[in-house]
């Protein structure tokens, strides 16, 4: 299939790789090394609408099609995954849920600071005992009437610190299992709401990772997203769409990965001639041209299949397991085709290897896409 870009995306897709190169690129390797959260970055790409893209205006959003969202989540990977994912989060788990499922009472106090990059939002799912399996959920939202009192810990999240809103995913009803969890928004500054310690990363080390803490925090009940059991669902069709945002961060860390490799490769010499003359080297090129055109096929399809409504739970996860594994191979061969320079900082692929890693984990391992995908083949 041919995807053809309108003006209005090419114009989109511009801007970001414009963005990316004046504004990410400066001090990327700093931010790296410091674990340094891109706070002026961000609030810029607030301005130019690229942290609610497909939010409609009325809520402060761009109103765009999610190719556009994975065209700037493409070209902003090319150069930093940190600050990418800050996006991604936003937009796929954060806004998107609050304006599927939100009330309009809750659309309105904070889906148009989100949209509007005025605030940023986490989604907070992971537990120590409950990552992949989704269902084992600890922390607890027990219902006192006309609110709940929200207790547990949730790891690995996502703009832990920079957050002000928390969609937190929590078990009121054991016995009925996963049908007993409800999703609620809380806000920072809660009383009993702590922030705990940043994690100390392998890679996208700008963006920031901490535990979250709830002793007896009261959310009143207004901020239950959807109806009562309603909290598995909602998570599940959220991190559905969070995939696509995730494989097109993927396949923008091997084009950046990618694209170095080959200027480099026309650049440095051996044996008299540049090394991009050699087959071996030329071979690699041509293994990572290949794959991450047919990983920009499956993300863009599955982009594509969200626009038109129709079920991208298959197209999605396989966008997300192919392009995560073309991620953390083209990086570790772009190492390999900088030989030396590779493996200090100044040449960007180090960082970009360590951030495809997490490509491979977060959202849904790839062990969870395959069972995704094995399901949705066998279950006609």
């Amino acid at each position: 299939m041919e995807f053809k870009l309108s003006e209005e995306q090419l114009m989109i897709q511009q801007a970001a790789k414009d963005f990316a190169q004046n504004e990410l690129l400066p001090e990327v390797i700093e931010r790296d090394d410091a674990q340094k959260f891109p706070t002026q970055q961000i609030k810029k790409m607030g301005e130019l609408g690229f942290m609610g893209m497909m939010v409609n205006e009325n809520y402060g959003g761009s109103g765009l099609d999610t190719l556009s969202y994975v065209l700037v989540m493409e070209e902003l990977s090319k150069v930093d995954a940190s600050a990418s994912v800050v996006v991604s989060v936003n937009n796929s788990l954060v806004c998107w849920g609050l304006e599927t499922y939100g009330t309009e009472e809750q659309k309105q106090k904070y889906l148009t600071k989100l949209a509007s990059g005025e605030i940023i939002g986490a989604f907070c799912l992971s537990e120590p005992e409950a990552g992949s399996d989704a269902t084992s959920q600890k922390t607890t939202a027990i219902d006192k009437g006309d609110h709940y009192i929200l207790n547990g810990t949730k790891n690995w999240i996502t703009n832990g610190s920079t957050a002000e809103v928390y969609l937190v995913i929590a078990q009121t009803d054991v016995e009925k299992g996963h049908k007993g969890i409800n999703a609620l928004i809380v806000e920072k500054g809660m009383e009993g709401f702590e922030i705990g310690p940043k994690e100390n990363k392998l890679g996208i080390r700008g963006s920031d990772t901490h535990s979250l803490i709830f002793n007896d925090v009261k959310v009143p009940k207004e901020n239950r997203i959807g109806e009562d059991g309603f909290g598995f669902k909602f998570a599940m069709k959220t991190l559905a769409g969070g995939r696509i945002g995730i494989a097109a961060q993927a396949l923008g860390i091997a084009a950046g990965a990618y694209e170095l490799s080959k200027k480099y490769a026309k650049e440095r010499k051996a044996f008299g001639t540049e090394i991009a003359n050699h087959q071996a080297i030329a071979f690699k090129l041509a293994d990572m041209h290949t794959k991450i055109q047919a990983a920009r096929h499956l993300v863009y399809q599955s982009a594509c299949d969200k626009d038109n409504g129709d079920d991208y739970t298959l197209s999605g996860a396989m966008a997300k397991l192919y392009a995560s594994e073309v991620a953390m191979e083209t990086a570790v061969e772009a190492v390999q085709i900088h030989g030396g320079n590779g493996f200090v900082k100044d040449y960007h692929v180090e960082r970009m290897m360590r951030d495809a890693k997490i490509t491979q984990i977060y959202e849904g391992t790839s062990e969870i896409q395959k069972i995704v995908i094995s399901r949705s083949i066998l279950k006609d």
